[in-house]
């Protein structure tokens, strides 16, 4: 088999147009915060170099010239990822995003493939849209990834894509973007692996890995960063 298909399995159709990778993700959208062993020895056999990630855009918030970058690892599907913007990335992008001190990059990480789904809808709008329909997407993940059947969790989403400004049609051509998908994988392994995260939320301040924490704790480790 392939080895970027231990990730992905086989591509099929769902009835109303969106793709889904088969069964090689696990089932449950909201399971462990920490990589699986599952996840982490697929993602060991997924470096092959052969599939292209340069066309996958980096999702960035803020000054581009900022003093600190911080990058954010999370999963659409991750509970502590939801908490952490629905809650502490407001104070975040108040306190230090808007005001030219942070520069802000997401990126995603796959634990499910309902996490995979979610990116291809948060990106089909670009990098204009994304942050809005991310935000979305973690206000209502405890209802999009507990309706059900993968049609139905498929739907759920492409209502988020529509409430966003996203037609019928350009959210059916994102989610049947097989290569798309894969790129989005390879990109994941690649991140995860150069960074070495194996939980999410991970954050990444300067070069320095930390994992989830308080925004009091954040705030300490910014302004040591930015006083540095």
């Amino acid at each position: 088999m392939n080895r970027r298909n231990v990730i992905l399995g086989g591509l099929a159709t769902l009835g109303l147009g969106g793709w889904y990778a088969a069964s090689s993700f696990g089932s449950s959208p909201l399971g462990s915060t920490a990589l699986t062993p599952f996840v982490g020895a697929a993602n060991a056999q997924t470096t092959e170099g052969d599939v292209d990630t340069s066309g996958i855009t980096e999702m960035v918030m803020g000054d581009e010239n900022a003093p600190v970058t911080m990058i954010e690892y999370a999963s659409f599907t991750c509970p502590h990822c939801a908490t952490f913007h629905n809650e502490t990335f407001k104070k975040l992008k108040a306190d230090y995003i808007d005001s030219g001190k942070v520069k802000f990059i997401y990126r995603e990480v796959f634990f499910d493939r309902y996490g995979l789904w979610a990116s291809m809808v948060a990106r089909c709008g670009g990098q204009e849209k994304f942050f809005g329909i991310a935000d979305l997407i973690y206000k209502s993940q405890s209802e999009w990834t507990r309706a059900g059947e993968p049609a139905a969790i498929v739907e759920e989403l492409r209502k988020i894509g529509r409430l966003a400004g996203l037609d019928n049609e350009t959210l059916d051509e994102c989610l049947k973007d097989g290569e798309k998908a894969e790129a989005l994988v390879a990109w994941y392994t690649e991140n995860s692996e150069k960074d070495d995260i194996s939980s999410t939320p991970s954050f990444v301040i300067d070069g320095k890995k930390h994992s989830n924490m308080s925004y009091a704790d954040m705030k300490d480790l910014l302004d040591a960063a930015l006083a540095g």
